[in-house]
């Protein structure tokens, strides 16, 4: 599917919309429901690829998990419940899925394979494999840690690992490992990543420990289970608060967004580029505080992003690129070299992209350099089966002359379902639509 979009609506965007629920956030409630005693209940939750791959892997576990409109419900069966499936079990595109079950099911008794699409076979799975089996797991692989990964459970043993580069995914999975163990496990990040599974662990009633860049977790502890209300996705709002951001008269207010401080650095790089944001209606929903972010246009300014803000803001980079050509003067992003690992070599295509639309963007190894503000001319894009990627450059086709196609655009499905329809509402009906 290729989607073409149009500078619409005046120039203008304008509204207010709610985001789908937060992936990150959708994909902890399904697993930690399941490892929970009794009735979870979540609202709100994702309904994009990656967060049915959890579910459906789940359902190959033995997880009894019924949908409905406005609901999931799952009988979790405690900390060592899987079933041994009768098949692989298919992560689809999510390294979310399959790095986060790997720390769960390698202290089952059961035997697991674990397989994904093209992009997700060839996605690094060393930073998970090594220190699970540090703890003792049973763990093959294809040549370069890479998947379909094999997994034999087995009587795990309580590690303390530092983590050699910043992964959430990494942590959590050890995490859930520490949990199948026979000691406290502790785990320490060089800088601060998201944190949903720790709070939502707690929630749940874990025997964890939080201090500084250090978790502590404690094993057999009983989960209860809880009724969840999951906040939007901060991830998802990042490709509106650029849109309203840099059409000059836009307007856009994102109702009940997570706004958890360890997922907010896009929010901090676009107001350090002079973006008008504000946070009302402050409140907390599963755990996690949330706000509406009314957003509106301003001139924007090059700002330099490096350090420790990077794995705060790693996602939303291919769209904070987009708002860089159109802020006055040079924005440079370093210490990325993450995207070069993800769905795609991102830094490439974001770069390729916008390059091809008239953007003066330069590759660098570990980021990107951008010169602005510069027009941007519609063209045919690729969006390397990236969901990321591909929004971005929808974002970048609203503010270019002509209009913009991006080609096997479907992979917005795989986080952001709604995108389009959101699209339409706040630039009008006919900024985007469907070419085969």
């Amino acid at each position: 599917m290729n989607i073409i979009i149009r500078n619409s609506n005046n120039g203008k965007a304008n509204g207010r919309i709610k985001v789908s629920g937060d992936k990150s956030i959708s994909h902890r409630a399904l697993l930690i429901g399941a490892i929970a005693r009794g009735l979870t209940v979540i609202k709100g939750y994702s309904q994009g690829g990656d967060c049915r791959s959890t579910l459906n892997c789940l359902r190959q576990l033995g997880i009894d998990i019924g949908i409905y409109d406005d609901r999931i419900e799952i009988n979790g069966k405690g900390l060592r419940g899987f079933n041994e499936p009768a098949n692989i079990l298919d992560c689809g595109n999510s390294g979310t899925t399959m790095r986060l079950l790997s720390g769960l099911l390698c202290g089952q008794n059961i035997t697991t394979v674990l397989t994904g699409d093209d992009s997700l076979r060839n996605r690094p799975m060393k930073r998970v494999i090594e220190p699970l089996t540090k703890m003792n797991a049973r763990i093959w692989s294809r040549v370069g840690s890479r998947a379909p990964l094999s997994i034999q459970g087995n009587i795990l043993k309580a590690i303390d690992y530092t983590l050699p580069v910043a992964s959430a995914q990494v942590k959590s999975a050890l995490i859930f490992a520490g949990m199948l163990t026979d000691g406290i496990t502790t785990i320490e990040e060089p800088v601060l990543t998201r944190d949903h599974t720790e709070r939502m662990l707690i929630e749940f009633g874990a025997d964890l420990e939080r201090n500084g860049n250090k978790v502590k977790i404690k094993p057999d502890v009983c989960l209860n289970g809880h009724e969840l209300l999951i906040p939007g996705d901060i991830s998802s709002a990042a490709f509106f608060i650029v849109l309203a951001s840099i059409l000059p008269g836009g307007s856009i207010t994102i109702q009940k967004t997570g706004i958890n401080p360890t997922r907010i650095g896009i929010i901090d790089a676009m107001r350090s580029m002079g973006a008008d944001i504000k946070f009302e209606n402050a409140d907390e929903q599963c755990c996690e505080p949330v706000a509406d972010l009314t957003v509106k246009a301003r001139t924007l300014r090059a700002i330099e992003i490096k350090g420790e803000i990077v794995p705060r803001l790693i996602d939303e980079l291919p769209i904070i690129a987009v708002a860089a050509t159109q802020a006055q003067g040079t924005t440079r992003v370093s210490d990325a070299g993450e995207l070069r690992v993800k769905e795609t070599d991102r830094i490439k295509a974001i770069v390729q992209g916008l390059q091809k639309m008239g953007a003066a963007i330069l590759e660098q190894e570990d980021g990107f350099i951008v010169d602005g503000p510069c027009k941007l001319r519609g063209v045919v894009c690729q969006s390397y089966n990236d969901h990321r990627i591909a929004m971005a450059l929808a974002i970048a086709g609203l503010i270019a002359e002509g209009e913009t196609v991006i080609q096997n655009a479907e992979c917005i499905d795989i986080s952001f379902p709604e995108f389009m329809q959101l699209i339409r509402r706040v630039c009008g009906e006919n900024a985007i639509g469907i070419s085969e």
